[in-house]
């Protein structure tokens, strides 16, 4: 019998306060699966780590890798854990900034696509990232990650 390790991930859900309330920063999934999907196809900006490395490091690894931009300095509010759906364990740190976004410049995956072309094709791995307020940010994550907005505007309130 086989066992498999267990993904991880680690992110940083990015956030400010505006005249309008709470905003998070998102990022929209890239790649040919997701082009054409909005509801579930967001998600904080992170990525998979290995068993040896610090999660809290992974995760700023992964913002700048994702993002393109520094990981922002500021209190870090822990987050927790939530299992996503393909049994990925993701967990996420909250932090307050205003990121300057005119330098997005995500960084990319490849996959053979189309498939069974036997071509590989580089994609972005987040193709836009937008500042989203907390009732439409919980109807474009993915499901799982609902839990970190909910535990934030817990922080928040």
């Amino acid at each position: 019998m086989t066992v498999r390790a267990t993904k991880r991930s680690a992110g940083l859900l990015v956030f400010r306060h505006t005249d309008e309330g709470l905003e998070v920063l998102l990022g929209h999934m890239g790649g040919p699966l997701w082009a054409k999907k909005d509801a579930g196809a967001w998600t904080v900006p992170k990525g998979e780590y290995e068993p040896d490395e610090p999660a809290w490091e992974a995760a700023r690894r992964e913002f700048q890798e994702e993002l393109g931009l520094p990981p922002p300095d500021g209190r870090a509010v822990p987050l927790g854990e939530v299992v996503q759906r393909n049994g990925k364990i993701v967990t996420a740190w909250a932090v307050e900034a205003d990121p300057d976004l005119a330098g997005f410049a995500p960084g990319s995956f490849t996959m053979e696509w189309p498939p069974r072309s036997g071509r590989v094709r580089e994609f972005p791995e987040l193709d836009r990232v937008e500042w989203l307020g907390l009732d439409r940010a919980r109807a474009l994550i993915i499901a799982a990650q609902t839990t970190f907005l909910d535990r934030l505007a817990e922080h928040s309130a």
